[in-house]
């Protein structure tokens, strides 16, 4: 048995675009995602843990343990049904349980086992939820908040023209078709995220070998999703506090206030990494370390 991690966690992940596009609107011509009333850029969480998702899924090729729950082109009720299968459970769910008490219990360990974002970020089941199995919502321990730019951003729409013809009737009128492309020339962004040894030990099992891949796959996220629209991005740094104690020993607030981020000296307009400052207090509170990881 992997051993269950005993320590809260409070991380924050610094990255970076260069002349592309991090999260795009689909309710704004897939435009990067921005405040309106401030300018500042966003990213959802759902985008970052997107990110997650397929590195592990690289680099671990549906191994044992760590196989991908919410998977590109994979119907969530297909992974559903090896529970099911796994236990010798029919259609019938709601006879099922009655037959076994502890049915909610055996899917919700057999599921946590086999799936590692389900292990780290919790998952909506809807097979299990449709049946009135209490197993059908899990809570992950893991859990990531929007990552927002350190500066306003000013997103580009730039033209572009190519070659390729759609139809036959075009080819004959025109040699080339206009196009466009939304792009930010440079962000810097910084999302907050949190791990609960609590949850990790009362529910999904999330284990100190799940947290090392974990950090893995946030420095890595971007390195194995490269894409024309995406630019360069890169996460550049991952500061790690860690906690004594399973339940924390200060708020999440004051953590994440000690990391502070500002233009060095002379630079208007940012244009690299190399244009900010990131400090991080040297005074924590008691029972709390930080690890600057890149």
């Amino acid at each position: 048995m992997a051993e269950i991690i005993k320590n809260r966690y409070d991380f924050v992940i610094l990255f970076d675009v260069e002349n592309g596009n991090p999260n795009g609107d689909p309710d704004a011509g897939n435009m990067p995602r921005i405040d309106p009333e401030s300018g500042y850029g966003l990213v959802t969480d759902v985008c970052l843990k997107r990110k997650i998702r397929n590195y592990v899924d690289t680099v671990k090729e549906d191994a044992t343990g760590y196989r991908i729950y919410i998977k590109d082109q994979v119907p969530l009720n297909r992974n559903d049904a090896e529970a099911l299968e796994y236990l010798g459970v029919g259609d019938d769910l709601k006879a099922a349980k009655k037959e076994n008490p502890m049915l909610d219990v055996e899917i919700q360990k057999f599921m946590c086992q086999n799936f590692y974002d389900i292990r780290t970020f919790g998952a909506v089941m809807t097979t299990f939820v449709k049946g009135n199995l209490n197993c059908g919502q899990i809570r992950g321990p893991v859990q990531l908040g929007f990552a927002r730019s350190v500066d306003p951003i000013m997103p580009q729409e730039v033209t572009i023209t190519r070659i390729a013809i759609t139809t036959e009737l075009d080819a004959e009128r025109k040699d080339t078709e206009m196009g466009r492309k939304h792009i930010v020339p440079y962000g810097l962004y910084r999302a907050e995220g949190y791990i609960s040894a609590n949850l990790a030990r009362k529910t999904t099992k999330f284990s100190e070998e799940d947290l090392k891949l974990l950090w893995q796959a946030i420095l890595n996220m971007f390195e194995n999703d490269r894409s024309a629209a995406r630019g360069k991005m890169a996460v550049r740094e991952l500061i790690v506090f860690k906690h004594d104690t399973e339940l924390g020993n200060a708020p999440s607030y004051k953590l994440f206030d000690a990391v502070r981020i500002a233009r060095k000296e002379g630079v208007a307009v940012p244009r690299s990494y190399q244009d900010y400052v990131i400090e991080v207090d040297n005074e924590l509170p008691a029972g709390v370390t930080c690890e600057r990881m890149s």
